[in-house]
């Protein structure tokens, strides 16, 4: 951008995670007078996502929070947009002429039509791994609240039992130490979880058939095997893989089966990944000794949902990427995306 040039316009659209005034204060830093900034709240978490099969002429998005002839008229002649959650979709797109830029500050831009975009010549940047350091660490605390029995002993007491019997021999938790850890998933999370895994002393498998091992893991006696064997050696088995036509339902009633009897399951990843009606059958036969579930395919939950009522099931809403560093890792990485698209440099993460 010429040093006289009028200033980009950029319009934010934050939410009650992704606040306006974090993102603001990133592109501020990264661009100075350079940009324009106008913003906006959309009241996520506390009101939930749209879906874009709901809704007639949404069928490219996924998921969203917004009204369309709202964000419409808010983005208004900005070249640029930064968001998490504001839909575009292709008849949204038409009535933005100007717009250029849009910046989703997620792992993936599930709220805009893609092919939409692509097609008007709209760039679209997201921020892969912003939340890889959240996810990994709530893992841990996940596979230690299940094989330590966190979980258990504190539902006890709430309910004014004294599980003494947690104490006896054949019925207490194991240590990471002598345990296998399968690692289903070799991005940018389940390489976190590995490398925290080792402070632990435990065996780590990984599965995933389109990575290699970093030599570092490979030095520190990781091993890279087939799903199958992973399932049939591992005494916890934390799922990491993303949601594709591959991997949509691909752990179910055969991989349940495989799987050690005693042994447990961990899902912070996608809850399409799994089939809970299997997942259900083998936690009530006792085949697995228990599970911790972060995200599901339906949310929020249905309160007659199943899975709710089994004592050997740990659930938490979808929280596991929540944390401020996952905010500021995030606005950091628009901004940065912003002050390139305003330089004329190439995009970092385009999609």
């Amino acid at each position: 951008m010429q040093a006289d040039a009028a200033p980009c316009e950029v319009a934010i659209v934050g939410d009650n995670f992704m606040l306006p005034e974090m993102f603001e204060d990133a592109i501020r830093s990264a661009c100075g007078e350079r940009v324009a900034l106008r913003s906006m709240r959309l009241p996520w978490p506390d009101a939930p996502m749209e879906h874009g099969y709901a809704r007639p002429g949404f069928a490219g998005l996924k998921e969203y929070q917004g009204d369309p002839d709202t964000i419409v008229r808010f983005v208004g002649d900005a070249q640029v947009l930064v968001t998490q959650l504001a839909p575009l979709s292709a008849g949204m797109l038409e009535q933005l002429p100007s717009l250029r830029l849009v910046a989703v500050s997620r792992g993936g831009p599930v709220n805009i039509d893609m092919a939409a975009a692509h097609a008007r010549g709209v760039r679209v940047v997201n921020t892969p791994g912003r939340n890889a350091s959240a996810v990994a660490e709530f893992t841990i605390g996940a596979i230690l609240a299940e094989t330590r029995l966190i979980r258990a002993g504190h539902e006890s007491l709430r309910a004014g039992e004294w599980r003494g019997d947690f104490y006896r021999a054949d019925r207490t938790g194991r240590e990471l130490s002598e345990m296998t850890v399968g690692v289903v998933g070799y991005g940018q999370i389940g390489t976190r979880v590995v490398r925290l895994l080792k402070a632990f002393g435990c065996r780590i498998m990984v599965a995933d058939p389109y990575v290699q091992l970093s030599a570092v893991d490979r030095d520190d006696g990781v091993a890279h095997v087939h799903l199958d064997a992973l399932l049939a050696q591992s005494d916890v088995v934390t799922l990491h893989a993303r949601v594709t036509a591959e991997t949509t339902g691909f752990i179910g009633r055969a991989q349940f089966a495989a799987m050690r009897k005693g042994a447990f399951f961990i899902n912070t990843a996608r809850g399409p990944l799994v089939d809970y009606d299997a997942l259900y059958d083998a936690l009530a036969s006792d085949h697995l000794g228990g599970a911790m579930l972060e995200t599901f395919a339906i949310e929020p939950v249905p309160p007659d949902w199943p899975l709710l009522r089994l004592p050997n099931v740990t659930l938490t809403p979808h929280i596991a990427g929540a944390s401020v560093r996952t905010v500021t890792i995030a606005a950091t990485a628009a901004a940065e995306e912003v002050r390139r698209y305003v330089a004329g440099e190439p995009p970092l993460n385009p999609c």
